[in-house]
């Protein structure tokens, strides 16, 4: 039976877990924080503990009802509008967190975008934006948190790190995609990154590791989802059956950020209900 019987699109299915309180007292630092997977990553932190900074660049009311919510339920927050790609929006974003929250403990390098085009009508443009904002915004916000983290050193009452760092990637960090060449390449050396960070700055204990999410439902993808033909489609690519949920890729979030996952470093994490498995190979090639 397909998965869209009647022309129905499937209920949201994910576990019903609770997320455990294992961030305590500790501060996050989400990039795109306003919507998707970098507010499903926020909400979570938040549900585990951690005081949160969202981050957002449009959209401002989005964001500032994030915030409202978190505060809600007793969590420190605030909204900071910077473009990561900024050199200077960045180091004010970060001054004004450690103002704000006293430390930070965490940075979620979520902030993507897509400029999607065939290669040879690919503009310069459409490609320095997703470069510049992709892979030089993780390295400008990874950069300032080192620092940060360096400068302060372990904190045992809060963690047995001295802070953690992690990127959003993708599957296309291993999987080509014809169309979208800088997506790809600026996942592609987002991996490269977090492994020559992590490698660089371990002793200091500071962790690095990346989540590479695949199809998840947001708003920014609703083309490969929203209808039952375009999700069944989909469902050929993934051998679980089912889209991926921001909840999923936020609960990923808080347990690698917290002393559970201590001994993770430089490592690429998939949540892509077994895309990376190639399914098209399932039965032979």
């Amino acid at each position: 039976m397909s998965s869209t019987a009647k022309n129905k699109l499937p209920e949201v299915e994910i576990p019903d877990v609770r997320t455990p309180k294992i961030l305590q007292n500790q501060k996050a630092l989400v990039t795109g924080a306003n919507s998707g997977i970098g507010k499903g990553i926020a909400v979570e932190l938040a549900k585990a503990g951690a005081d949160v900074v969202v981050n957002y660049i449009v959209d401002p009311d989005s964001a500032h009802d994030l915030v409202d919510q978190l505060k809600e339920q007793g969590i420190a927050s605030f909204a900071f509008k910077a473009d990561v790609s900024n050199e200077a929006n960045v180091i004010e974003m970060f001054h004004q967190a450690v103002k704000e929250l006293g430390a930070i403990d965490i940075l979620i390098n979520n902030a993507g975008l897509q400029r999607d085009a065939p290669f040879e009508e690919m503009t310069l443009e459409q490609w320095n934006k997703v470069i510049g904002v992709n892979l030089t915004g993780q390295f400008l916000c990874a950069r300032e948190a080192v620092k940060i983290f360096k400068k302060r050193g372990v904190n045992r009452e809060i963690s047995c790190s001295a802070g953690k760092i992690i990127h959003i990637s993708s599957v296309h960090e291993v999987i080509p995609w014809a169309g979208h060449a800088n997506y790809a390449a600026s996942k592609g050396g987002v991996m490269m990154l977090m492994k020559s960070i992590a490698q660089e700055v371990a002793p200091h204990r500071i962790r690095i590791n990346s989540i590479c999410p695949g199809a998840i439902r947001t708003p920014i993808n609703k083309s490969v989802w929203s209808t039952p033909e375009a999700y069944d489609k989909l469902m050929e690519l993934i051998p679980y059956r089912r889209i991926g949920e921001t909840d999923d890729i936020g609960r990923l979030a808080a347990w690698l950020a917290s002393d559970h996952a201590d001994y993770i470093n430089g490592t690429s994490i998939f949540i892509d209900g077994g895309m990376t498995l190639y399914p098209g190979f399932a039965t032979g090639g």
